[in-house]
């Protein structure tokens, strides 16, 4: 399902309103909730609507759905971003599980991203995504090495990736887990990134447009859009 909005100030503030009735949905069932969040510049309206939302945020963990393995100092990293936009008012209150740590690669410092990360309350109770002009998601990269391994229904929690398109080395949570949240966003902003969607969702392979692993998954995912 596409939703379509006027603008992003319009966008933003209907995909906080959908990620904080998925959090506060868990929260009633089980107490505590985890969320996964994507960076970029495009998030950076949502973040600030959704962090200002009243909800038990001491009750939530927030962590990202992938990052570039980069000092948490720079302009590049999701981390920083999540950490100056969204942990602030009622929101600050989260707890907020970044991927990236103190190992000199996403190699070395894998395991570790994956035990901290087994240790919250999975499923997701939502994720947000968004996509590149290539057709990516996450960092499923046409060309990564280990974009399969990223894909596999049966991976595990993440996976590191490096491909010419990403600039950095990356590590990123895995597609069945995205899959498994209860809820999955799609923030799409742009006619031209409009026209990219159009063709990601048409037949092809997997591969050329990552995207399509998601969007394949019937029922399962909310787009939302705006020009």
């Amino acid at each position: 399902m596409i939703r379509e909005f006027a603008d992003a100030e319009a966008l933003a503030e209907a995909l906080a309103a959908f990620i904080a009735e998925a959090i506060l949905l868990r929260l009633r069932r089980d107490g505590k909730a985890a969320i996964a969040v994507s960076g970029g510049t495009t998030p950076v309206q949502f973040f600030r609507a959704l962090s200002g939302r009243a909800l038990d945020w001491a009750a939530v963990t927030i962590t990202l759905v992938d990052d570039r393995w980069v000092e948490p100092s720079s302009p590049r990293s999701n981390a920083a971003l999540v950490e100056a936009n969204l942990l602030r008012g009622p929101a600050a209150a989260a707890t907020f599980l970044p991927l990236v740590n103190a190992a000199a690669t996403a190699e070395e410092g894998r395991e570790e991203a994956e035990k901290a990360l087994g240790l919250l309350p999975l499923p997701f109770a939502a994720v947000t995504l968004g996509m590149g002009m290539d057709g990516h998601t996450a960092s499923f990269f046409t060309g990564g090495d280990r974009l399969a391994q990223a894909l596999n229904p049966a991976g595990r929690l993440l996976e590191t990736m490096h491909a010419q398109a990403a600039n950095e080395p990356r590590i990123t949570l895995t597609l069945p887990v995205l899959l498994a949240a209860g809820s999955i966003a799609i923030q799409i902003e742009g006619a031209a990134k409009r026209k990219v969607l159009s063709e990601a969702m048409q037949t092809g392979p997997v591969a050329a447009m990552p995207i399509r692993a998601v969007l394949a998954h019937q029922p399962g995912h909310e787009i939302f859009w705006c020009p």
